[in-house]
């Protein structure tokens, strides 16, 4: 027997049906509908990690993103499960992988030497820091900086979805939920009490160009880092160096913007 397709309609009534009363029925009939969601976010983060994480066990992380996303979703906010779902879903494989600590220790280490590189000279520059800036803060050549940048590309993913906490009902919002499409890029259209995300917004913008625009496609275009390579005719490596340094260069600037320099 052929599976019910629902309307948009048809799902917008079940969502308020299922927050009215809890249903059990609606949310296993959820589950069961947006579980091939687990699997293409667990498909997506499996790309570049080490062969010690199983494509299994980030899907099962990612169930539970998919459990909490339907117990938190709001249909009358106007935004689409699936997008809402992606956020969640990602956000607890990542929370996982996070807690179990898959990067290994050197490699940790040298991503925080660079990462409080770049915040210092950003602090003290009062503007993004050049590749070659940061290579000679750090006693680099530029080649030894490129090297280093791709032996730590593939461990930052994790880090854009960090939080930020606003305080109010420990109301949190993600580096990751703060990318948008340029066309979006309006801190106006952004309410007070987000005045977090708004931040974060302003950081992403000051971004340098090819760094900004490899967040936004990985993040809220969906694209991989290999296609993002195709599209932008570049190697995946070097896509994966750009997103690296991007991730490191935002989080150094807001942790400068946490501490008042900015």
């Amino acid at each position: 027997m052929a599976e019910k397709t629902y309307t948009e309609q048809d799902e917008l009534r079940l969502w308020k049906e299922y927050k009215e009363t809890g249903n059990p029925d609606i949310r296993d009939r959820m589950v069961k509908q947006y579980a091939p969601l687990v699997k293409y976010v667990a498909g997506k983060v499996a790309v570049g990690m080490p062969q010690n994480v199983e494509f299994d066990d980030l899907v099962g992380y990612g169930v539970f993103g998919l459990f909490d996303a339907i117990e938190k979703f709001d249909p009358d906010k106007h935004v689409k499960f699936k997008t809402y779902a992606v956020t969640r879903i990602r956000g607890a494989i990542f929370d996982e992988l996070r807690a179990i600590d898959w990067v290994p220790r050197s490699v940790r280490q040298k991503s925080r030497e660079i990462e409080d590189t770049i915040r210092r000279l950003e602090a003290s520059l009062g503007r993004s820091a050049s590749d070659a800036e940061i290579a000679k803060e750090m006693g680099m050549s530029d080649k030894e900086y490129e090297k280093t940048m791709l032996r730590v590309s593939g461990t930052s993913i994790l880090s854009l979805n960090d939080v930020w906490y606003t305080g109010e009902d420990n109301d949190k919002v993600s580096i990751a939920d703060s990318i948008e499409s340029p066309d979006n890029f309006n801190p106006d259209n952004i309410v007070e009490k987000e005045e977090v995300k708004r931040v974060i917004i302003q950081s992403i913008q000051e971004l340098p160009e090819k760094e900004k625009t490899v967040l936004v496609l990985y993040y809220y275009e969906d694209l991989t880092l290999k296609e993002i390579g195709k599209v932008l005719e570049v190697t995946e490596s070097r896509i994966s160096q750009l997103h690296t340094k991007a991730i490191m260069r935002l989080r150094a600037k807001l942790t400068n913007i946490k501490k008042g320099i900015f």
